[in-house]
């Protein structure tokens, strides 16, 4: 059975339900691991699962897949089904774990997400990864964190201590689905913006108002960015509509290239319709920008 893309992203929040968490079901076609520990910060033993193609000598394009929960919840798990599609389509795929609001702030899931990005390429030759060809894809919290990636290449002060410094932590391209650009924006704007984001920044924006500029990918836009489509309904109540439009326009005010896909009427997280023309536009953006 095909799982919707990004059925298991409902707020900033996952909610987990059976199907999308349980194992999901491997195809004689891929090769599936799980719990491939990448990095281990705090004592946290962060971990990965990855799925990759049986046959094939590669080198294959990459995805990594970062989930949602507003960087307080979620698991790497609400992706295992996406990461079996991306390797059935001839892409070495991985969803990760990362250090989690409130105990561990911003930019502690940055450090570990571009950690991600390294150890891919590290171990590029073990998992036949073509280096050059990584691309991130995420929802809500996820997909500002695979944001963040595109927009932040080589800036020394979001790269961590969590291994494989020689390695780049750029991407090629992102695809984020309904991930916020600008947190400066997001109090009033979002139903729970009041409750997540001053658990990761540490307090609101009154007091911290640095941090949440700092943490907002819509800041770090200049004209080396990743291309980026951004998948985002106008009927989000999480994560505003405008929140992608303004990521867009500033991504093409740089040059760089960037999509919009708005789904009309659509919530925060996707099912349906809706979750099928999300689902086929992330496979065209990766086939068509890593192969």
């Amino acid at each position: 059975m095909r799982l919707p893309l990004l059925v298991s992203l409902m707020g900033w929040i996952v909610i987990s339900n059976s199907p999308v968490f349980a194992a999901p079901p491997v195809p004689e076609t891929v090769i599936w691991e799980e719990g491939i520990e990448y990095t281990n910060p705090d004592d946290q033993h962060l971990q990965l699962n990855l799925a990759r193609p049986k046959t094939g000598d590669g080198p294959f394009p990459a995805v990594i897949c970062i989930h949602g929960g507003g960087f307080r919840a979620g698991k790497r798990d609400g992706y295992d089904g996406l990461c079996i599609r991306l390797a059935e389509r001839g892409f070495v795929a991985a969803t990760i774990s990362y250090r989690l609001a409130p105990k561990f702030q911003f930019p502690a899931a940055v450090h570990d997400t571009k950690t991600a990005v390294r150890w891919m390429r590290a171990n590029a030759k073990t998992y036949k990864v073509d280096p050059t060809r990584i691309g991130v894809t995420g929802g809500s919290a996820g997909g500002h964190l695979a944001q963040f990636l595109g927009v932040t290449a080589n800036v020394p002060q979001f790269e961590g201590t969590g291994g494989n410094p020689d390695q780049s932590s750029s991407v090629t391209c992102v695809v984020n689905v309904y991930g916020p650009s600008d947190f400066t924006k997001s109090y009033g704007k979002s139903v729970d913006a009041h409750e997540v984001l001053p658990l990761w920044f540490g307090s609101n924006l009154e007091t911290k108002r640095t941090l949440h500029i700092q943490g907002s990918p819509l800041y770090w836009v200049t004209p080396n960015a990743a291309p980026t489509l951004c998948i985002h309904g106008t009927e989000d109540k999480y994560v505003a509509h405008e929140q992608a439009v303004w990521l867009v326009d500033k991504l093409k005010a740089a040059a760089v290239e960037a999509d919009l896909l708005t789904l009309e009427g659509a919530g925060h997280g996707f099912k349906g319709a809706d979750a099928e023309k999300a689902d086929k536009a992330l496979f065209e953006y990766f086939e068509k920008k890593l192969k």
